[in-house]
């Protein structure tokens, strides 16, 4: 069966942008705190009436127009989000609508900023498989929506963004995606959660009161668990196909903190040059972050034929996912 190969990358960020000198009006921190704890220095925030498909869409239609392919000849669309437009239907189904690309089917998945590679993941299995010959795979997150403008230990990490890529089977024996890793550990599912508005807790004006429809972090566990899984799931990867971190040319990560990606490039023994970094200018834009990463990269002409692309993610669940590209 040939890889799955992705042909086109395409993002969108918001014309908003929110500095650390904006925070500093409406909450206790200052740009000197947030840059030195994390690396951000501004993020991007949806305009009013703007939505998560919206911007999946706007992303979608550059990743198309690299590679070439209508709506209208797509089979797939898997988005991954956690702030869809409405509870129900997905935000999938209005990104089709949207593109015109009515042969496609549509789904969401919800692993949040793990979701662009865990979205990622299911379409490659739909292209080796042959059921589906042009996939696209959007990660996309409003974020901005769901925060406590209060909490000065989140609010000041997260922007709105998509990303998106088109995949086809691959043209060239060993080219494209070698294989994706996925991971979960729902033991550590409270550490990081938006703990209203679902079946276990719905929506009451107590709750609402008091933020509990907003997301809710413990930190110190989020970035041991990312350090950790993130270097551990980078060497499993690695080992499947006989390569060492040397021999990896591009690191795109998910783009949550400075420190965080610091600190698994050492354990790795990857130098920090060979990741992209954009998080001073987005900050965590959840599943958009890897997809907008990887286009920014592409497009900018970092990503060589044949280069050894490794792709990382961790986000809340805890999920967390690999995946091992030869461009």
């Amino acid at each position: 069966m040939p890889l799955a190969q992705i042909i086109g990358t395409g993002s969108y960020a918001p014309a908003q942008v929110i500095t650390n000198k904006d925070l500093e009006k409406f909450v206790d921190t200052s740009d000197e705190w947030i840059v030195e704890r994390t690396g951000i220095r501004e993020r991007r925030k949806a305009a009013p009436g703007e939505t998560t498909s919206d911007m999946a869409v706007a992303a979608a239609r550059e990743a198309l127009a690299m590679a070439g392919v209508r709506p209208e000849d797509l089979e797939l669309i898997v988005v991954g989000t956690i702030t869809a437009d409405m509870p129900m239907p997905s935000c999938a189904v209005f990104v089709q609508a949207k593109l015109g690309a009515g042969r496609a089917f549509a789904f969401d998945v919800a692993a949040a900023c793990a979701g662009g590679v865990y979205a990622l993941s299911v379409a490659e299995q739909f292209i080796r498989t042959g059921q589906v010959k042009r996939a696209l795979v959007i990660g996309a997150d409003l974020f901005t929506g769901v925060l406590n403008w209060n909490d000065r230990n989140t609010c000041v990490l997260f922007g709105d963004g998509a990303g998106a890529m088109v995949l086809a089977p691959a043209q060239e024996e060993g080219r494209g995606l070698l294989s994706t890793h996925l991971r979960t550990d729902g033991a550590l599912a409270e550490i990081l959660t938006i703990p209203a508005g679902g079946s276990r807790e719905p929506l009451t004006e107590e709750n609402i009161r008091t933020q509990r429809h907003k997301l809710n972090m413990n930190g110190r566990e989020v970035f041991k668990c990312a350090v950790r899984e993130l270097t551990s799931i980078t060497h499993e990867a690695l080992k499947v196909h006989g390569l060492t971190t040397s021999q990896v040319d591009h690191f795109i990560a998910h783009q949550a903190n400075l420190r965080i990606l610091e600190a698994v490039m050492q354990r790795i023994e990857i130098p920090l040059e060979k990741c992209w970094i954009n998080l001073d200018k987005y900050g965590n834009t959840s599943a958009a972050s890897v997809p907008i990463a990887l286009d920014e990269a592409n497009r900018a002409g970092r990503l060589k034929r044949g280069d050894i692309v490794v792709m990382v993610a961790i986000g809340s669940g805890m999920t967390w996912g690999c995946a091992v590209v030869r461009w």
